[in-house]
């Protein structure tokens, strides 16, 4: 709710991400030094040719081969094992890493739909996830392992210059082809991605609206809409698929042409009693271990730029999560509402939603927000509860900014109904309870207060009904009752309800009636987004917007007299539903 990326005396937007990459400091420089044990212990095998040509052959000594072959078999042994726990501590890493920054960045993708006009997306942990993966995949060791090729180059200049000059010529060559292969792709590779999350986007948007899809016969439309912008991204897959596989295949035909050479440079300079046969075949395995890091680069380099892609986003998304800091609880507020010139545009926007709104409330009133469609009462509702904020102006809560407040702690005072409720997948009491674990007593006290009580007991499995993802299970009008149960969880000391009896029957709206006099009877701050006019009849003030701004408010009869004239004020109030405790005229 509180939507300061870089709050004052707060720290930087990412410095979870620093802090994180700085907590995993010493599992890092363990695995740097993994990696240069075992590419330390990867001379080993070349040393061991060397040897066995160059004075097992020779001096026939059965010893000297055993003893040879057990320091080299040693040696191999420890490779492997480091390798295991050099993987190891990289997937703990990972694990860690997705662990310790997954909420942050759904909690980031939360802000971005609330603040920044960002389309309600998870993408962020997919991002992660890819970030994970290239992190504990094949794609990430060659990177470990370049820095250590001007070593094993270093190795073969000692064994003889010829090859060496040979070597650093074909790593030069290789590093050249991995340039390129980075600039020939990197941007299809980017508009891939991007179309790639787009289209999923869509695809899930269809199958979330599958009962509006399939019944207006929008299924073709859609899925030919998805296949386009999904074909799109394939074709740019493609291209950069052959781009890069044609580097590929040149830098494998460049690594064999350089084999063949080093073996046949090698054979001239034995040839020329240079250098003994074993310094020539150790020549060619120090070669092929200071290029395969390079080349293994190139081989992954799509998945790489993923990555780095993915990680950017990471950082992006974690920008947009409030600073997380321990903040100070202020006391619990007795519900006095004040809007002070609050004009709000939305993202891109030139025009604004709402101009200049402004208004006051005591606790315990209930305020009827009404008003034609577009006017800025929904927009208004969530600046009331902290999802948005104002652009000037400002929202508060018992004289505290709202939208400065701790989003944890304000939610504990405020009750809010949207205007199209979505549950969520478990039981009708986790839901009730918002998603926590909520005493029975509790829950079925609020669920009284709401009149939703006996609708519950009704069901299957009464408060421990599985109500499926979004409340599937549950028909339009019982997930409003039961949203208007969750916003009154909590004792709340302020609370919004847009448009609360939309789906209701006549059942459930007399059960809201009652609930709103129960609210008002507990000294709880109402607004109340309406058309019907038969909620109106309760509410103590009323506000009519039109066009983003004010257009009257003051105590109910006074607006309604000027709306609607005193006659038809008169019917209207014989014709609307009694709240308890009143008589019927």
């Amino acid at each position: 709710m509180n939507s300061a990326v870089n709050a004052p005396g707060g720290r930087p937007a990412n410095a979870l991400l620093a802090n994180a990459l700085g907590t995993c400091r010493g599992a890092f420089v363990a695995v740097v030094i993994f990696t240069m044990c075992i590419n330390l212990l990867m001379l080993s095998a070349p040393i061991y040719m060397l040897q066995v040509f160059d004075r097992v052959l020779s001096s026939r000594s059965t010893d000297t081969l055993v003893l040879l072959t057990l320091i080299v078999g040693v040696a191999l042994a420890t490779l492997a094992i480091l390798e295991v726990a050099r993987n190891q501590v990289m997937i703990r890493i990972s694990d860690w890493l997705e662990n310790r920054l997954g909420s942050s960045i759904l909690a980031g993708s939360v802000e971005a739909a609330l603040q920044h006009g960002g389309a309600p997306s998870a993408q962020g942990l997919r991002d992660l996830s890819t970030f994970k993966t290239f992190l504990t995949g094949p794609g990430m060791f060659p990177i470990l392992d370049a820095p250590w090729t001007p070593i094993f180059l270093g190795v073969i200049f000692m064994l003889h210059p010829v090859l060496g000059w040979m070597s650093l010529a074909g790593a030069v060559a290789l590093f050249s082809l991995a340039l390129v292969n980075e600039m020939v792709t990197r941007e299809l590779v980017a508009k891939a991605g991007a179309l790639s999350i787009r289209a999923f986007q869509d695809a899930e948007a269809v199958v979330r609206n599958a009962d509006v899809v399939d019944s207006m016969g929008m299924r073709s439309n859609l899925i030919g809409r998805w296949q386009r912008k999904n074909g799109e991204m394939l074709t740019l897959q493609a291209q950069a698929s052959k781009r890069g596989g044609g580097i590929t295949a040149v830098s494998k035909f460049l690594r064999f042409v350089l084999q063949i050479g080093i073996m046949g440079g090698g054979a001239w300079l034995v040839i020329q009693n240079e250098m003994t046969a074993g310094a020539m075949i150790a020549g060619s395995i120090l070669m092929g271990r200071a290029l395969a890091p390079v080349e293994q680069a190139i081989g992954s380099w799509r998945s790489a730029i993923a990555a780095r892609g993915a990680y950017e986003r990471v950082k992006q998304q974690l920008a947009l999560t409030a600073d997380d800091e321990a903040q100070m609880s202020l006391p619990v507020p007795s519900g006095r509402l004040t809007v002070e010139g609050v004009t709000y545009f939305h993202q891109g926007a030139t025009e604004p939603v709402l101009r200049n709104v402004a208004f006051r409330l005591e606790p315990g009133e209930a305020l009827g927000l009404i008003g034609p469609s577009a006017a800025g009462k929904t927009t208004l509702a969530r600046l009331l509860v902290g999802n948005i904020a104002p652009r000037a102006g400002a929202v508060r809560l018992d004289g505290v900014d709202i939208a400065q407040w701790d989003g944890e702690d304000l939610g504990k005072h405020l009750g809010y109904l949207p205007q199209d409720v979505e549950l969520f997948a478990g039981t009708v009491r986790e839901n009730i309870a918002r998603m926590g674990e909520g005493k029975a007593e509790d829950v079925v006290a609020v669920a009284k207060l709401a009149g939703v009580h006996d609708m519950i007991l009704r069901l299957s499995a009464g408060y421990e009904t599985d109500i499926g993802d979004s409340g599937a299970a549950l028909s339009g009008g019982e997930r409003q009752r039961v949203g208007l149960a969750r916003a009154l969880y909590g004792a709340p000391k302020f609370v919004v309800l847009d448009e609360p009896n939309a789906s209701l029957d006549n059942v459930g709206e007399e059960a809201l009636v009652q609930a709103i006099a129960t609210l008002k009877q507990r000294g709880i701050t109402q607004v109340i987004i309406a058309h019907r006019p038969s909620i109106l009849r309760h509410v103590d003030k009323i506000l009519v917007m039109r066009d983003g701004a004010v257009q009257m408010f003051g105590p109910r009869e006074e607006v309604l007299k000027k709306l609607i004239g005193p006659a038809q004020t008169n019917a209207q109030a014989r014709q609307a539903p009694k709240a308890p405790g009143e008589q019927h005229g």
